[in-house]
């Protein structure tokens, strides 16, 4: 498992989907998933989505291991190793690494900005700092990568070989 770890506007979602066009290129089988994804929504009281969101995750990591697939990219900015740990429960592999992908805080916002034009967007750019913060605390990465001023290509290629996935 490869877990793509980073601030808000750090790029995991795009760098995710890079590294699985890489990765198909190449005719690995692989499973790619923004972890985050499968856990928007606004549940009724007394629901929790994490919780929900890791019962997804679980059913779809499920899905893929049932057809053979061995080799699971995450996107999920891990806060903390109580997060990390449900995700090396959950997915069905032995090995880990976390990759965290860094840019400054100013280009972070920036994309932020860009991609969240709606009702929320002055939240999420807020955000994009104080979770820097909780990220560099946490230090749960095993490497990271520089994700700006180069090209989505670069930062995907050097992540899936620092992590072993493919060789240079």
């Amino acid at each position: 498992m490869l877990i793509i770890t980073g601030t808000m506007g750090s790029g995991k979602t795009s760098v995710l989907g890079e590294a699985s066009d890489i990765l198909t290129q190449r005719q690995i089988p692989h499973a790619a998933i923004d972890v985050d994804a499968l856990g928007l929504a606004h549940l009724p009281s007394g629901a929790c989505n994490d919780a929900v969101m890791y019962g997804n995750l679980q059913s779809v990591c499920k899905n893929y291991a049932a057809i053979g697939v061995q080799r699971f990219l995450l996107a999920r900015a891990m806060e903390d190793g109580d997060q990390l740990e449900r995700c090396r429960d959950i997915v069905p592999t032995a090995n880990t690494a976390v990759c965290r992908l860094t840019a400054s805080i100013a280009t972070m916002k920036r994309r932020v900005k860009m991609r969240e034009t709606g009702v929320s967007q002055r939240d999420y750019i807020a955000r994009v700092a104080r979770l820097n913060v909780i990220l560099d605390r946490a230090r749960l990465e095993d490497f990271s990568v520089t994700n700006e001023n180069r090209p989505l290509t670069d930062v995907a290629l050097e992540m899936l070989i620092k992590a072993g996935w493919i060789s240079g």
